[in-house]
């Protein structure tokens, strides 16, 4: 297999590469949680005390919608907040998800990511440098190109905690 972070046509260049960033990481997502069972979905880890896959899918879309509605310049809708979110709940913990199936969860993912597309289809590089504010307060400033490959990094950093559940899982059975 080959790898590059080759923008897409239809974008500007440096557009286009972060977009990618956040592409193959999605594709990777679907690849590390290929076959897993709804128990290994819903599996929080050795003592039943960590976030599950569902929880950390869940909560990378949510991340990421909120990523697009800010390089959009529009508010991040109600129905979308109910269907994807909160992003955390009353103790401030990832929300507890079960029984929503693996299928489901990718399913959801790929249209965060046709979204994304479809914003950044719209994105000019020199866009790239306009600040919004984040952070479960909107406390946070960052340039939407920060916000891109924050949305790779993210992904990332939680497809780890899947592999460790993964691991711990598969020692569980």
């Amino acid at each position: 297999m080959f790898y590059d972070l080759e923008g897409e046509a239809n974008m500007s260049p440096v557009v286009g590469m972060l977009y990618s960033a956040v592409k193959e990481n999605s594709q990777r997502l679907r690849f590390i949680t290929e076959g897993m069972s709804q128990q290994e979905v819903d599996y929080k880890g050795p003592d039943n005390n960590f976030n599950s896959a569902a929880q950390l899918i869940k909560h990378i879309m949510y991340v990421d919608l909120n990523w697009v509605y800010k390089m959009k310049g529009q508010p991040f809708p109600d129905s979308l907040k109910e269907q994807y979110g909160p992003m955390i709940d009353a103790n401030n913990r990832l929300p507890m998800v079960e029984g929503m199936s693996l299928n489901t969860l990718m399913s959801y993912n790929e249209g965060v990511l046709q979204m994304l597309e479809d914003t950044c289809t719209q994105l000019t590089d020199a866009d790239l440098g306009n600040v919004v504010t984040f952070g479960h307060h909107n406390e946070k400033q960052a340039t939407i190109r920060w916000g891109l490959w924050h949305m790779a990094d993210h992904s990332r950093y939680h497809q780890a905690h899947i592999n460790l559940l993964r691991k711990w899982y598969a020692s569980f059975e």
